[in-house]
């Protein structure tokens, strides 16, 4: 059984990097511009890490500004349990292209999948595409299974997400899309769900009005937006 979060999806949520994000440390990070990137990434799987071994590979030192530093250290870190993840380097993921960096501020990832005409989905760990979208498993005695779509809340980080100074599914300021939110992340629920389920999905959502108005976040208060072009 598919469950969905129809108020999010409804809703007129984007990624704001690059136009107001503030980051998720314990305090306003706007300026370094890091985005949901300064803990690293970590994998679902072996074929996640495998993606990432791919797609690092076709990077070179102009849309990578850490190349140099993987060569020698390797891209790969890991937690203090042993729990590998992108590694982490002045401050963030080492595939986080820094401000001023003449190849583009923001994923290196992203970046190259753009440049070489492919999704940068396919390019990236699955974490960093499917943030914040939230697929939350329950089953019951007999096995059966219900999946929950929701978006990514602060409790979904563990104690720290509730530390963050800022979280964009919380903050009306990401609540600022031209499209809804099931248009905008077409890409990432198809992956997730499948395209019939997906149609499906799509068909219920349009007998109900697409506005923001049923969202709890944007009834707050009027939502901020700035415009930077990068790459998240």
């Amino acid at each position: 059984m598919w469950m969905f979060d129809a108020s999010y999806l409804l809703s007129n949520w984007k990624c704001i990097y690059g136009e107001g994000c503030k980051g998720v440390h314990e305090e306003d990070t706007t300026d370094l511009m890091q985005g949901c990137c300064s803990f690293g990434a970590h994998f679902m799987d072996k074929d996640d890490e495998k993606t990432v071994v791919r797609s690092s590979r076709r990077l070179t030192s102009k849309n990578w500004q850490y190349k140099a530093r993987a060569a020698k250290l390797g891209w790969l870190g890991q937690e203090r349990d042993g729990t590998p993840k992108t590694r982490v380097v002045d401050g963030a993921c080492i595939f986080l292209n820094r401000p001023g960096f003449e190849g583009g501020v923001g994923c290196a990832l992203h970046i190259g999948a753009m440049e070489a005409g492919e999704r940068p989905m396919d390019w990236k760990p699955d974490v960093c595409w499917q943030v914040p979208v939230r697929l939350q498993e329950t089953n019951d005695e007999d096995g059966h299974i219900v999946t929950f779509v929701r978006e990514w809340k602060r409790r979904d980080w563990g104690d720290g997400g509730h530390e963050f100074h800022w979280w964009c599914t919380a903050s009306p300021e990401a609540f600022v899309g031209r499209e809804p939110t099931y248009k905008y992340l077409k890409n990432e629920l198809t992956e997730l769900v499948g395209p019939k389920v997906y149609a499906l999905l799509v068909k219920e959502l349009e007998k109900r009005t697409p506005t923001v108005a049923g969202h709890p976040v944007t009834l707050s208060r009027k939502p901020k937006s700035g415009t930077t072009k990068t790459s998240r």
